[in-house]
């Protein structure tokens, strides 16, 4: 679609997977998948600051090799982690220049934004910082990334309306899910006018190996089409998307995207069914009802992460998957300030205030057993 002048596939390169040699980053396969990139059309890239070895890499397999007005590279800035003062905070930008070796962004993002690390770029006055980087030439256009509820999103925009994009993480398995609200996200965005770059299309993979019943679904009615491709298609289909990032690590990976991407134009009425189809049977899977609204947690005397615990089990449910829903154990329970399951004290407060009735200690008992 056009956008603000430029045109930008559909399809962008997400580099936080890069193919890897041990873990060293993989250079020359990178270089090849660059090239299969542009040589599909496709032109946007986007890597960060916090993604380690990436901007690097993809100087050398990207700046180092192609004229700089033939593609548009994004990265970010992400305040929260280790910055105590602004200098901390804008001095990741002139690393960010430095590693890339680009000149100036095209893309310039307030990187997870929502929360306990919004604060942190008010705090620090990046909101004007970046404004100022806009006339200087070395950002093109200012936006964020976003990882939070709708309530928060809608503040953040009508705090910051000069802002001109959002990154949010929408997928078909996300789409109605209580705990991550792509759904409304997005409509919080496009009610404010907002074009939405799209982040884990394939929920960092899990849709490429979905649950066997989704799985069938989805190749009763395209033999011949990963089922990968469904969940990157969902997210293109959507209206007001200036592309959808796919976090590729290997050569295959990147003809698979481009095969189904390069000529794309939406999906038709009965496409659109099938994916129906996949959300309901991803729905009946049995899992704890939790919709984090969080009461549970306004009672708890020991400051248990219970909603975060059980979006983790939920996962390893949907998706077998225990390193991922151990990832996720961690990220919404321990580096949100809370206490694991292990040390519940088994009170019951929480059950009282839960309405959704959910059996808490019990499951999360189970959250011990298969988690912790």
């Amino acid at each position: 679609m056009a956008y603000l002048g430029e045109k930008i596939g559909k399809l962008g390169f997400g580099l936080m997977r890069l193919p890897k040699n041990g873990e060293i980053i993989d250079i020359e396969q990178t270089k090849e998948m660059v090239d299969l990139f542009m040589d599909a059309g496709f032109t946007y890239f986007d890597t960060a600051w916090a993604y380690e070895g990436s901007e690097n890499a993809i100087r050398q397999a990207l700046v180092e090799r192609y004229p700089r007005e033939s593609y548009q590279l994004a990265t970010k800035n992400a305040a929260w982690i280790n910055c105590k003062t602004k200098e901390e905070a804008v001095s990741q930008f002139d690393t960010s220049l430095r590693q890339t070796g680009a000149g100036y962004f095209d893309f310039y993002l307030l990187h997870n934004l929502g929360e306990g690390r919004s604060h942190f770029f008010d705090d620090f006055q990046l909101w004007d910082w970046i404004q100022e980087k806009k006339k200087e030439g070395l950002v093109k256009h200012a936006g964020f990334s976003f990882h939070s509820n709708p309530q928060e999103l809608d503040e953040i925009l009508t705090a910051h309306p000069e802002m001109e994009f959002v990154q949010l993480q929408i997928n078909y398995a996300d789409w109605d899910n209580p705990a991550i609200q792509s759904k409304e996200c997005y409509e919080v965005a496009r009610r404010h006018g907002k074009p939405v770059i799209i982040m884990e299309p394939v929920k960092g993979g899990m849709l490429a190996t979905p649950p066997d019943t989704v799985k069938d679904i989805l190749k009763r009615a395209e033999p011949d089409s990963s089922v990968a491709s469904w969940a990157v298609r969902f997210a293109a289909d959507l209206d007001g998307i200036i592309t959808v990032l796919s976090g590729m690590s290997n050569k295959e990976q990147m003809n698979d995207n481009i095969s189904f991407m390069k000529d794309f134009k939406g999906f038709d009425d009965s496409q659109r069914n099938t994916i129906k189809k996949a959300q309901e049977a991803l729905s009946k899977i049995p899992l704890i009802p939790c919709t984090t609204c969080d009461y549970c947690a306004k009672v708890c005397p020991a400051n248990i992460g219970i909603s975060g615990s059980f979006t983790a089990a939920n996962y390893l449910t949907l998706y077998g998957d225990k390193d991922a829903a151990r990832h996720q154990e961690e990220w919404l329970v321990k580096n949100h300030g809370k206490k694991q399951a292990d040390q519940c004290i088994k009170c019951g407060k929480c059950e009282e205030a839960c309405p959704q009735h959910i059996r808490i200690r019990e499951n999360l008992d189970k959250v011990c057993e298969e988690l912790l």
